[in-house]
C-alpha cells in the first residue's frame, strides 16, 4: 500500500466515527497536525484512531489517563485542536 492510500484509509477511519465530535476532532487533527508528527507519534495516532469512540473519548476528555507515553503526547496534541 502506498502512502496516499494509507492516508486515505486513515482519513476514512478518522471521519466516519460514531460520534460527530470525534469525526470533527480527528479529521481536523489529521489534516493540520498529523503531517508534522514524528514517526513514533504518527504510529501512536494510528493506534488511537483505530480505537472505538467509547474507548478513545475518555482519554481525550481527561477522564482516563493514557498509559503509553507516546500516545499521551498525541492525546495532549488532540486536546489542543480547535475545530473550525
Amino acid at each position: 500500500m502506498d502512502e496516499r492510500e494509507r492516508i486515505n484509509r486513515l482519513r476514512w477511519r478518522c471521519t466516519r466515527r460514531a460520534m460527530l465530535e470525534m469525526d470533527l476532532l480527528l479529521g481536523e487533527f489529521l489534516e493540520r497536525i498529523f503531517p508534522t508528527l514524528a514517526p513514533a507519534q504518527a504510529d501512536a495516532f494510528i493506534i488511537l484512531a483505530d480505537m472505538e469512540d467509547l474507548e478513545l473519548w475518555p482519554l481525550i476528555n481527561g477522564s482516563r489517563e493514557c498509559t503509553d507515553s507516546v500516545q499521551a503526547e498525541v492525546v495532549a496534541l488532540l486536546r489542543n485542536v480547535r475545530v473550525k
